[in-house]
């Protein structure tokens, strides 16, 4: 969203393409996407094709200079990126390319325990996020960021940067570096691959390491929620710390202290039970007490 308010002050966009309106909700009544949304607001013309490829020629009769994709979720066919007239599709990328190639980059570097992530422009190739780095920021990524807050600060940055490639390219000194020329292991690349998450990504293990369980917990939140079996209830888990050493079973920040498998325990914060709304892990507990 703020790549699109930044281009919207910044250039002429002749036209702004989205997914479909989807079902949402309890009634499950189609709406918008937000970009679909935003851009109405800002008067400008909206597509939504079900495919690409047939889409290319409806984008050629719109006669694009250059073509800017955020977040849109699809491969992008060549016959697209052949389209605008100055040969350039800008990608705005959350990651330092090459780590992080795919469809959840920032979810899987929290869930990973870095320490350090960035936004990359690329120019987009027929690859998934193959393309030559045009701008690239490191940026520090915080102990206790969550996936929420983390995406919402590279956005406001992806979209300065997007600005800053554009006015490059206008100004005849854009660069083109090739990935390769970052001299990133192939296998370290191939590591951090990512997919789009499925069920199985959601659900912790306390078998695992204290600092994993609340990662992965920071990867997931607010939205869709790490989910864990606890006191005999499947919830879901939005806020998540290692415990200190001598803390009580109810801690004084209201989470819950439950033991991981590294010797470690981990304290719940914030959760959600199933037909509840979000509440401390202390709240939780107490609920579920005798009266």
């Amino acid at each position: 969203m703020p790549a699109l308010e930044r281009l919207a002050e910044r250039t002429e966009i002749v036209g702004v393409v989205t997914q479909p309106d989807r079902p949402a909700g309890r009634g499950h009544r189609l709406a918008p996407t937000p970009v679909k949304a935003r851009a109405l607001e800002l008067g400008l013309p909206v597509f939504e094709p079900l495919t690409l490829r047939p889409f290319a020629t409806d984008l050629a009769a719109l006669a694009p200079d250059v073509l800017a994709v955020a977040s849109y979720g699809r491969i992008v066919p060549q016959a697209i990126l052949d389209v605008p007239a100055r040969g350039i599709a800008f990608n705005i990328h959350p990651s330092l390319l090459p780590l992080y190639r795919g469809a959840t980059p920032l979810q899987s570097a929290i869930r990973d325990g870095r320490t350090e992530t960035g936004v990359t422009i690329i120019a987009m190739d027929a690859g998934m996020d193959t393309g030559d780095v045009l701008v690239q920021e490191r940026t520090p990524l915080g102990p206790d960021e969550t996936y929420g807050e983390l995406h919402d600060r590279l956005a406001v940055r992806g979209a300065a940067l997007l600005l800053d490639a554009l006015t490059a390219l206008e100004a005849g000194h854009l660069t083109r570096t090739p990935q390769d020329a970052f001299r990133i292991e192939t296998s370290e690349i191939a590591r951090t691959l990512t997919r789009p998450l499925g069920k199985d990504a959601f659900q912790l293990d306390f078998g695992w390491s204290a600092k994993r369980i609340v990662d992965t917990v920071r990867s997931l939140a607010p939205a869709p929620g790490a989910r864990a079996l606890v006191d005999g209830e499947l919830i879901k888990i939005l806020r998540a710390r290692v415990a200190r050493r001598g803390e009580s079973s109810i801690t004084s920040d209201g989470g819950i202290v439950l033991p991981a498998g590294d010797g470690e325990d981990v304290v719940l914060l914030e959760v959600v039970p199933p037909n509840r709304k979000r509440m401390s892990g202390a709240a939780f507990r107490r609920a579920g007490q005798p009266a």
